[in-house]
């Protein structure tokens, strides 16, 4: 069964409650850099001693940042960048760099008392100021630098789900239209077969009419067990068509000859389900219905490339697109190919060679996967 998906992969995303958590991890790869500069430079200095307490000071800094930066997170998702609310987010995200670099330094402080030297210089008081006013700077340069990346990450994963979530509906649209368009298809060709029995019936054709109502239950039986997929086989649909032109030799008697002309390389290529039978009714009722005399119809398959060609052509007095004789049948035609293919797919009724129509379906060449 083919079904209509979103042509695009899409790339899982990381779980929202999940990005403070790495942002935060994040500064461990330069805590350990710093750690380590610090370690070597203090190793290979002219005594040699390793000054572990400020070893352990530069790593910690950076731990010490990676543990405030959820901060900006939670301001960047409870204040998003709106145009009419710039002041207000601009005053939140300045708030939130401060508390960033009051936290971050307080936190060396504090790791300065423990290892018994401070950070800067002089008494407490003067020292945590200098500290504060020295990490301003970088502070600032940190929280901005992590909300932008905040920022851009957020309306990556919303554009994301927005993409997906419009091919969800695209392709819920197609499956929608594609099944209106072929329940509008089925009661058409219904129709038009219960009016040729009543035809031979009233013209007292007892026989030619019960083997019509034969045949149109084999037919009838087949569009409504059919599943709601969208292409069959090439071979599953010409053996409806077979079906439906067997009902048409009934009523045409001797006056309707049908030839075929199908590549058997082709039988297993994908097809939109009924898609012929609109192009034969049409060769039918504007082709051999209007002569006078026995007519023909050819129905034709081949590949051209990478494009499946199909074609129902006849000879009879030939199709005017003036004349508006297109119907619901090429009406829907086109409509389900433009949905199934785009561009890709197309249906063309032009004049035959020597007289008559022929109308040509061409569509990607996809085949089934046992092929």
């Amino acid at each position: 069964m083919v079904r209509l998906v979103p042509t695009h992969t899409e790339i899982a995303a990381p779980r929202r409650s999940s990005v403070p958590r790495l942002i935060a991890a994040a500064c461990v790869v330069p805590a350990v850099l710093d750690a380590f500069q610090t370690y070597v430079k203090g190793r290979f200095s002219g005594n040699g001693h390793v000054p572990w307490g400020q070893v352990v000071f530069a790593g910690s800094e950076w731990l010490f940042l990676g543990a405030l930066t959820p901060i900006t997170y939670l301001l960047a998702r409870r204040f998003p960048l709106r145009r009419d609310r710039i002041g207000r987010i601009f005053a939140a995200h300045a708030a939130g760099a401060l508390v960033l670099c009051v936290g971050w330094a307080t936190a060396g402080i504090g790791l300065g008392l423990v290892l018994g030297s401070y950070p800067a210089g002089g008494p407490l008081p003067q020292a945590y100021a200098s500290w504060v006013l020295t990490s301003l700077p970088w502070s600032v340069f940190m929280y901005f630098a992590v909300l932008g990346c905040v920022y851009a990450f957020t309306y990556f994963t919303e554009a994301r789900e927005r993409e997906a979530q419009q091919a969800r509906l695209a392709a819920q649209l197609a499956e929608a239209k594609l099944g209106a368009l072929r329940m509008q298809l089925n009661p058409h060709f219904l129709f038009n077969s219960l009016n040729a029995i009543a035809v031979l019936v009233r013209d007292q054709n007892t026989r030619d009419a019960s083997r019509m109502l034969e045949l149109l239950g084999g037919v009838l039986r087949q569009v409504l067990h059919s599943d709601t997929q969208q292409e069959i086989t090439l071979d599953r649909e010409l053996r409806f068509i077979e079906q439906y032109l067997a009902i048409e030799q009934v009523r045409f008697s001797d006056r309707l000859h049908v030839q075929w002309s199908i590549d058997p390389t082709v039988r297993d290529a994908l097809v939109p389900e009924f898609i012929l039978q609109p192009l034969v009714e049409n060769a039918i009722r504007h082709g051999v219905a209007k002569r006078s005399d026995a007519g023909a119809v050819e129905v034709a398959a081949r590949v051209d490339g990478d494009v499946l060609m199909l074609s129902v052509r006849d000879d009879g007095p030939g199709y005017r697109a003036e004349t508006g004789e297109a119907g619901v049948g090429l009406a829907n035609t086109r409509a389900r190919l433009e949905t199934l293919f785009g561009g890709a797919g197309q249906l063309q009724i032009t004049e035959a060679e020597g007289g008559g129509t022929v109308a040509t379906l061409r569509f990607p060449l996809r085949r089934t996967a046992s092929a």
